[in-house]
């Protein structure tokens, strides 16, 4: 029984655990800068970049808004949706910048 109960407390150490608040804070800025990247981009460069339809959507609306409030909200709009692609997909952006 003892074997048990020593077995638990390593598996607790084992299973990794979720990112911190920061940690996730701090890759959401970054993937919020790669995604203002993107929007300084010109057309023919971003034709270049894969990327969803969604999100290359939401990169050309960016630059057509010329107020800041506005295309402020349309960047973490456009972090938001880099945080649902995965590493792969990010990787790839990340690439062809």
């Amino acid at each position: 029984m003892h074997d048990d109960a020593s077995s638990n407390s390593l598996d607790e150490y084992d299973t990794p655990r979720p990112p911190s608040k920061s940690q996730r804070k701090r890759e959401a800025t970054a993937l919020q800068a790669l995604g203002e990247r993107l929007v300084n981009l010109t057309s023919a460069q971003l034709n270049r970049i894969p990327l969803p339809a969604d999100l290359l959507a939401a990169v050309q609306l960016a630059q057509s808004i010329s107020q800041r409030g506005g295309r402020k909200r349309q960047l973490q709009y456009i972090g938001k949706l880099m945080r649902q692609l995965d590493d792969v997909e990010i990787e790839a952006i990340r690439t062809q910048l």
